[in-house]
This record gives structure tokens, C-alpha cells and sequence, in this order.
């Protein structure tokens, strides 16, 4: 009696016990992505990918305001070597005009990186800088076009299959990816494995979600997505001082390998727990659903089939996708530049633990917040809610967004925390929405295409940040692709609200919808609408499979 007590109050937790696993495969998962852009400065190096700057000898610790010139802006090698950029785009401005500008700009083409001598000290050095269109290759499109064509698979296979055994193999995957990333010895061998890492963590979203939608009861839905989806931006902002630090400390002379064989130690860990503990849930249906089930087997009828065309066709997602593409772009933009530049306006200040911090920290309590408040509300205003917490949430984050770009580094810190606890909140509730709007019957396929989708668009549209930046400064191409599109996201979102169905009536019966399964009256009522009959009520043995 008493170990059938124990075990009885033991399996009440397992679904918590889930959540905290496949939250930190997906952390893990997420840090072996984003690790690229944080140690992309002493990786190219490694490697000799991407291009080459004057930059200011960070051993020296020495501040900007004490420099005679600044390192930026001498674009070439003693060697005589140069890059092109803003600098020769002046040159080609001022070709007509013998003004003092121009003379300035041509005395500074004369110099090169290792003239630049402070008592007497050269401060500057020339080599790679970690950016480039071979970076934001390797950082977007080398990732997300394996990424989004196998999570499509992996939608399908979701729904046909056991999805805790499928994400089992996808963890092993992307784990030994992370190791082995630690061993290349050439730039394509990093866009190989890169690859392969997209493959085996492109299943972790649409299964996890999947299997925490039949976990967790609706008034927790959107929290519970929110904490799984902070992954993200748990293992970018984990990137930060991972990145930054351990490369220095250069430990059995590994320096940034150390950091993907640490990730996949931990990982190989993780994988075995989620193989062996991992447990595939009962496949819940919704509310109305179950009952269409049971009216259909009462009167002989059948209904219409519903694929994943009719699904994703409907404006309300594709308006929903749109918007979320946006705002990954966004976001994608931030997380592969944010090191990069800071490091590059401000080489004398260290904000690696900065930005963990604002991430990390700020981050959790936004993605927290968002789906608390998306919970609260739903349950009053119904789905429109959710779409309303999305807009306006995007919206406060917009011009904070901007600041933490134009100001220095105190107020650009300040302002990115207040950026990042708003906008954060984005992600879960996105699936929340989703999940409430489609059928059991390719709920796992839609969110795969759904990322499939969001991911090209907002994870391939930050490729463009390198040209951009090159025609008109790179300050300028963040805010444009990091803010700029903040708030573009935020006036769809807020279109993408009228297109959701009105809050349903309540009823006697609807308590019974939401301690049974996901209540998905706001697609359901697209379908019914097509039915003359009136569907029964659901009772409890008709709301499951």
C-alpha cells in the first residue's frame, strides 16, 4: 500500500519531470546552434573563413577614448592587403571633391592595421573578424535549409508514430553533431555537421510540443510551451559566456573545441535519459472533435476528411505565420549579430555576462510572464486573447529595441532588458494559438510546416544583414532587420486577432471540454459551420481517442 502510494504521487510529477527533460535537450540543442556566433572572431581565425578587419588588440585593455586612431578605420595589412566596405564606398563618394574629408579618408588608406602604435605599443591587429558572407552562411542558410525541410518529415511522422522514440534518435543526432563539431579542421566540415545538427534538432519542436500538448491541461498550455520554447533562448543566451570565455582560457590547448565537446558530454547524458524515460502519451482530441467522432459512428456518417491543406490554407494561419516569420527574423537577426557587435563598437568593454544576464535572466521572466498572462486571459476573452498578448507585447518591445542598438553600452543593456522581457513572450504563446486552432489529426504536421515556413523566412532574411551593412553601415542593418522588424510583427499580430473566431458561449458542458483535452472550439466551429446537424455534447469517454 504504502510503495503503490509512493509511486501513485511519483507519476503525478512525471509530466513535470518531462518538461524539465526535453527543456534541456532543447537548450542544449539551441547552444550547439547559436555557439557559432559567439565564437565565430577565434573560429574563423582557426579555419580562415569570412573576412578580415584592423581590429583593437583586446590583451591590451586598453579603452577607445585613449586611442590616437581608431583600429576600424584602417581597412588594410602591412601587407598591403584590404577590406572593402565602407570605407572604399567613401572614397568612391568623394572621387569628385578635393575636400579635407577626402584627403583624411586617403591619408587613412595610406596607413595600414600594424602601423597604428600607441608609446610606442601597437594596439591594432589584422586578421579575421568573424563576419562576412561565409558567417552568415554558416550562421542561417547552411542550418535552416536542413532544418526546415526535416522538420516537415518529422511534423508527419509525429503524427503516425510514437514521438517520444522519434525524439529519442533525434537528441542522439544532434549530440554527437556537437561533438563533432569540436574536431573539424576545415570550413566545410562545420557546414557538414551544421547540417546534420539541424537535422536531429529540427524534431525537437514538433515533438515536444506534441507530447506536452497531451501532457498539460489547457489553462497551463500556453506556460508550458512558453517554458519549453525559452530553450531558444535559453541555449543562446548560455552562448554568451560559454563563448566568450572558455575559448580564452584555451584548457589542454582546445580553446573554442572545449566548448562543443562540454555541450556534447552533457548532452550524450540528456539523450540516454530521454531514450530510456521518455514515455509516448495518450493522443488527446478536442472538445468538439471527439463528438463529431461519436455522432458520426451514431448516425453512419462520415466527415469529411480533414488534411493538412485545409488546414494551413485558412488566413488566419497564414496571416499568423507571416507575422511570426517576421518576428523570427527578428530575433534570428539579434542572436547571430548581437556578440559580433557589441564586440565591434565596443572592443574595450566586456558584456559577455551583460548579455547572459539580459537574456538568461530578463528573457525567463518574459517568457514566463507572456504565458501566464496568455493563460489568464484565454480563459475569459478566449483565443483572440492570446493574439492581443502577442501584438501588444511586440509593440512595447519595439522602441527599447531600437535603443539597445543607438545607445552605449550602460543604456544599451538597460534598454535590451527591458526589450527582451516584452518580446520574449512571443514564442509560446504562438504555439499555444496554433495548437488551439488545428485538428489532432495533423497537429505535429502543422507545426512542422508552420517552422518550416517561419524558419526560412526568419532564419535565412538575416543573410541579407551583410550587404545591407556594407551599403549603409552595419549599425544601420541591425535596427532595420533587429527592431525594424519588432515592430512589423507587432501591426500583424494585431491584424491576425480579427481573423480568429469570436469567444464562444459558455455552457454546462464546457468544464467538461477543457478537463478532457484541448478545447479547440475555434476550429471546430469551422467545421460544424459547414454542418447542417447539430453535434451532441461531449461527455467524458467521447473526448479521447
Amino acid at each position: 500500500m504504502y510503495y503503490g502510494d509512493f509511486w501513485t504521487k511519483l507519476s503525478s510529477f512525471y509530466k513535470w519531470y518531462v518538461l524539465g527533460l526535453v527543456s534541456i535537450g532543447y537548450i542544449l540543442g539551441e547552444l550547439g546552434h547559436y555557439l557559432i556566433g559567439t565564437t565565430s572572431k577565434v573560429t574563423a581565425d582557426d579555419l580562415h573563413y569570412g573576412d578580415k578587419a584592423c581590429m583593437m588588440n583586446s590583451s591590451l585593455h586598453l579603452t577607445l577614448a585613449q586611442l590616437p586612431l581608431a583600429c576600424e578605420n584602417v581597412n588594410s595589412s602591412k601587407d598591403g592587403s584590404r577590406d572593402g566596405g565602407v570605407m572604399g564606398d567613401m572614397t568612391l563618394g568623394l572621387a569628385s571633391h578635393n575636400t579635407p574629408d577626402r584627403i583624411l579618408i586617403q591619408q587613412l588608406f595610406s596607413l595600414s592595421c600594424e602601423s597604428l602604435t600607441l608609446n610606442e605599443t601597437h594596439y591594432c591587429e589584422w586578421g579575421y573578424n568573424g563576419l562576412g558572407i561565409d558567417y552568415q552562411v554558416l550562421a542561417g542558410p547552411a542550418f535552416m535549409a536542413v532544418f526546415t525541410v526535416v522538420g516537415v518529415i518529422l511534423g508527419v511522422v509525429a503524427d503516425k508514430f510514437n514521438r517520444a522514440r522519434v525524439l529519442s534518435i533525434c537528441t542522439i543526432v544532434f549530440v554527437i553533431a556537437i561533438i563533432l563539431m569540436g574536431s573539424v579542421t576545415e570550413y566545410w566540415h562545420l557546414v557538414l555537421l551544421r547540417m546534420i545538427l539541424a537535422a536531429g534538432e529540427s524534431g525537437c519542436n514538433p515533438l515536444a510540443t506534441g507530447i506536452l500538448t497531451d501532457l498539460f491541461p489547457e489553462h497551463q498550455r500556453a506556460l508550458v510551451l512558453s517554458i519549453f520554447n525559452w530553450g531558444i533562448y535559453g541555449g543562446y543566451g548560455i552562448a554568451f559566456p560559454v563563448g566568450r570565455y572558455i575559448p580564452e582560457l584555451n584548457a589542454w590547448g582546445l580553446s573554442w573545441r572545449l566548448c562543443y565537446y562540454g555541450a556534447g558530454v552533457i548532452g550524450v547524458f540528456i539523450a540516454i535519459l530521454t531514450f530510456f524515460t521518455l514515455k509516448e502519451p495518450e493522443r488527446t482530441t478536442i472538445g468538439e472533435e471527439g463528438a463529431g467522432k461519436a455522432g458520426d459512428v451514431e448516425s453512419g456518417k462520415k466527415m469529411p476528411q480533414v488534411t493538412i491543406w485545409h488546414v494551413i490554407v485558412q488566413p488566419r494561419i497564414v496571416l499568423l505565420c507571416i507575422a511570426a516569420s517576421i518576428r523570427h527574423c527578428g530575433g534570428m537577426c539579434f542572436a547571430y549579430n548581437a556578440d559580433l557587435y557589441y564586440r565591434d563598437y565596443f572592443p574595450d568593454v566586456d558584456l559577455g555576462w551583460w548579455l547572459f544576464a539580459v537574456t538568461v535572466g530578463i528573457g525567463s521572466v518574459g517568457v514566463v510572464a507572456g504565458g501566464i498572462i496568455s493563460d489568464k486571459f484565454v480563459d475569459k476573452l478566449g483565443i483572440r486573447s492570446r493574439v492581443l498578448v502577442l501584438a501588444l507585447s511586440q509593440l512595447v518591445a519595439t522602441l527599447p529595441a531600437f535603443g539597445s542598438v543607438v545607445f552605449g553600452p550602460l543604456w544599451a543593456m538597460i534598454t535590451l532588458a527591458i526589450s527582451y522581457f516584452f518580446a520574449e513572450m512571443w514564442f509560446g504563446i504562438v504555439f499555444a494559438v496554433l495548437v488551439e486552432i488545428v485538428p489532432l489529426s495533423v497537429r505535429s504536421t502543422t507545426v512542422g510546416v508552420f517552422l518550416f515556413v517561419m524558419n526560412n523566412v526568419g532564419g535565412n532574411l538575416p543573410i541579407l544583414v551583410d550587404p545591407v551593412s556594407k551599403a549603409i553601415g552595419y549599425r544601420e542593418a541591425i535596427m532595420i532587420f533587429y527592431a525594424g522588424f519588432y515592430g512589423i510583427s507587432s501591426i500583424l499580430f494585431f491584424l491576425t486577432m480579427f481573423l480568429m473566431d469570436a469567444p464562444t458561449e459558455t455552457s454546462q458542458a464546457e468544464p467538461e471540454h477543457k478537463a478532457n483535452g484541448m478545447d479547440n472550439q475555434a476550429y471546430t466551429h469551422d467545421e460544424t459551420s459547414k454542418n447542417t446537424r447539430t453535434l451532441p455534447t461531449p461527455n467524458a469517454d467521447s473526448s479521447r481517442l
